[in-house]
């Protein structure tokens, strides 16, 4: 009975998580395609990513607050609707900034369903069956951004993008039922006050902060990358198509595998070489994304992918490997310097393609690099 219980858990955690992550890029690989639409420039449409993860790093705070104090269900049903009725709002606007604003206020209910779903599970489950059950959330991460980023492009091409969302919204509102059916209701324990950590608190340990930051800057070069990638194959020498481009995003799947082998790894020569490692692939993958031919950017995706969820997978066990209390902020403070960072990346890497195109996004990424190098090495000395 147990394992089939586990078995449901993990189906659940793994639907809602999925879902919730489709949304979040399913405009990044028709981002020229938005850019004709609405006769805009590069960075204003790529807001409709960067919208979100802004709207997601700003509402993390809050919901860490909120999960610690109030029962799981009814913030995952209010996440679900407005997730849902915002994705329909920017499938009907024929304005781009209702859709820029749409796409944030997806953004400030995502963490209603990924975020306090995560410290729901950190708080109710012993460590052995967290262990196996947030596996399978890391593993619908990477499905729901692979999957956003596949139903955006796949549909624009026979549908048109608008139907993308529609979709989405679909997916997200029949993920949600299922969940807050499923998901077993637990009495909320108020936590000791002595194992209660604030946000000051946790940011000022340095044992927590360089996690923190590691996340930030690893995610900058992540979604830089892959945001500008489709402007960079609409170009000479490659000149490919939105079906092509979207194609190459199916790199992307490296990380449903990547996570449990970072664990792995992480568990065999402990988390700082792990950090170096990552970031070393990274490196490598910016290289051969310089090299214009096909071969070389099929290689560099993979490796980014394989060495940012060696760093993801790595930052996160070893944060929550320490806690043991206050797992709501902790975590809610992980994510949020998660999505700034990607949020600045996007940012500054879009005035960065403007002013020099796309070798000075890749120095800015190498440069970003810097932190989880440090990180990594912090990590390794205090072992």
């Amino acid at each position: 009975m147990r394992a089939i219980s586990d078995l449901r858990l993990q189906l659940t955690v793994f639907a809602l998580v999925s879902a919730a992550f489709t949304n979040i890029y399913l405009t990044q690989p028709i981002l020229p395609v938005l850019q004709g639409v609405f006769a805009a420039d590069m960075v204003t449409v790529s807001l409709t990513v960067s919208a979100v993860i802004l709207g997601m790093a700003l509402a993390n705070l809050p919901f860490g607050i909120v999960v610690d104090r109030w029962p799981i269900h009814p913030i995952i049903c209010a996440g679900g609707l407005v997730v849902a009725g915002s994705g329909l709002i920017c499938a009907a606007t024929a304005s781009l900034w209702v859709l820029i604003g749409g796409r944030f206020l997806q953004g400030l209910f995502i963490p209603a369903l990924t975020t306090c779903l995560a410290a729901y599970l950190a708080r109710t489950l012993p460590a052995e069956r967290l262990n196996v059950v947030m596996g399978s959330y890391v593993s619908a991460t990477v499905l729901g951004g692979l999957g956003g980023r596949l139903l955006g492009g796949g549909i624009q091409v026979w549908l048109g993008w608008r139907f993308a969302f529609v979709a989405a919204a679909t997916i997200i509102l029949g993920a949600t039922l299922y969940a807050v059916t499923s998901l077993p209701r637990r009495r909320i324990v108020m936590e000791e006050p002595a194992r209660i950590m604030g946000f000051r608190q946790l940011l000022l340990n340095t044992s927590f902060f360089h996690i923190y930051g590691c996340a930030a800057a690893s995610f900058a070069v992540f979604s830089s990358i892959f945001n500008y990638l489709p402007f960079r194959l609409a170009e000479a020498p490659f000149w490919f198509s939105t079906r092509e481009t979207t194609l190459l995003y199916l790199a992307y799947v490296i990380g449903i595998f990547m996570g449990p082998v970072a664990g792995r790894i992480s568990n065999r020569l402990g988390s700082g070489l792990t950090l170096i490692g990552g970031t070393l692939l990274l490196g490598l993958a910016l290289i051969l994304l310089l090299i214009p031919a096909v071969l070389a950017i099929v290689a560099g995706l993979l490796i980014v992918c394989a060495g940012f969820f060696a760093l993801h997978a790595t930052a996160v066990g070893a944060l929550n490997r320490r806690l043991d209390g206050s797992q709501g902020r902790a975590n809610a403070l992980y994510v949020l310097f998660y999505y700034l960072g990607g949020w600045l990346g996007i940012s500054v890497t879009g005035l960065a393609y403007q002013k020099g195109g796309w070798s000075l996004v890749i120095g800015l990424c190498f440069s970003f690099l810097l932190i989880p190098l440090i990180s990594g090495i912090y990590e390794t000395k205090k072992a």
